[in-house]
């Protein structure tokens, strides 16, 4: 008996009465195909059996057609977030996303960026929490990368960082400028040995404060270990019952922001006529949430388009000179805050 004849792509086409091209479109996912033929390819693919051979494939154009995205966390908003935005600028081109969740442990970011794992993409961004500058100056790859987060990395690396300093001094000087004094820091850091995040936003506050001739207070630097809705709640609530005085906070994320409004309610403090609250990240959430929050917008879409162009420019030039940017920031103003006299 005769060796079964394996299914082609020109069989798959000729059985859907399509195109070669328009049945490799649509096994690419590329979005340039209508509904109703996509299903119908995908229907004789399943029939006839058809199978892609990934393998085939990166040795004939040296690309595996995905991009990894390592965060932290996918508990946390401005991650799904921003992971949706990273697979709708890549749909266009036919690429698809894969997003690894490193828990923020040194560990599983190492798992991440081993070998075997870098082989499945053509690029990765990587927002590195537990890795610090010696870690990542030990890893070697040919797989490009960009980097995404606060912390100081080796001058080789691509990086993306937001304005932290400038945005979270934007929004304590909006707080001033609304009339608060004893502005409080919510997931803030002062005197860490490395830059973060909670330390670069901490910083801003404080430099806002000293430019207003207000001494910043440690007292009203609370840090958080989780950046959890409910650890930022029972944190502001606690301090508040306990006598601090507050009459602003910047929550160092939206999400923080968010449970210090919760939390200063549980105090028995009314937001914002009591205590005006800013947030960090302009999340989608925090036009829904009542009142809506006052929110530093750290240029998302921008950022994401950075990262991708960077990728792409690796993929090109393997050689590029690596570039670092840092995003612009704006506040956007809502409910949580007071309206000007």
């Amino acid at each position: 008996m005769g060796k079964k004849r394996t299914t082609q792509m020109s069989d798959v086409a000729r059985a859907a009465g399509v195109s070669v091209m328009t049945v490799s479109n649509v096994l690419n996912g590329r979005p340039n195909v209508g509904a109703e033929t996509r299903i119908r390819v995908l229907e004789v693919v399943d029939e006839l059996g058809y199978e892609i051979n990934l393998t085939a494939r990166r040795l004939r154009t040296g690309r595996t057609g995905t991009v990894g995205l390592i965060v932290p966390r996918f508990d946390h908003q401005y991650y799904s977030e921003l992971a949706a935005r990273v697979s709708d600028a890549l749909a266009p081109e036919g690429l698809h996303l894969v997003v690894e969740q490193s828990g923020a442990t040194r560990e599983r970011e190492l798992s991440a960026l081993s070998l075997a794992r870098l082989q499945q993409y053509d690029g990765v961004l990587l927002s590195a929490v537990g890795l610090d500058f010696a870690d990542l100056d030990r890893i070697r790859t040919d797989v490009p990368i960009v980097l995404l987060g606060e912390q100081e990395v080796p001058d080789r690396y691509h990086s993306i960082k937001m304005g932290n300093v400038a945005g979270a001094r934007l929004a304590t000087e909006h707080l001033v400028a609304r009339g608060a004094r004893r502005v409080a820091v919510l997931g803030g850091r002062l005197d860490t040995p490395h830059h973060d995040m909670a330390s670069s936003r901490a910083q801003g506050w404080a430099d806002a404060l000293d430019a207003a001739g207000l001494a910043p207070d440690p007292a009203l630097v609370i840090p958080l270990e989780s950046f959890s809705i409910a650890e930022a709640r029972a944190a502001i609530a606690e301090r508040v019952a306990g006598g601090l005085a507050v009459d602003g906070v910047l929550g160092v994320t939206d999400e923080i922001a968010i449970g210090a409004m919760a939390g200063l309610r549980d105090a028995g403090r009314s937001v914002p006529d009591d205590v005006q609250v800013v947030g960090f990240d302009n999340l989608r959430i925090s036009d829904h949430v009542s009142p809506g929050l006052t929110s530093v917008d750290p240029g998302h879409d921008a950022m994401v388009a950075h990262a991708l162009r960077l990728l792409r420019r690796q993929l090109e030039d393997r050689g590029a000179a690596p570039e670092h940017v840092v995003s612009d920031v704006a506040l956007v103003e809502r409910g949580s805050t007071r309206r000007p006299k």
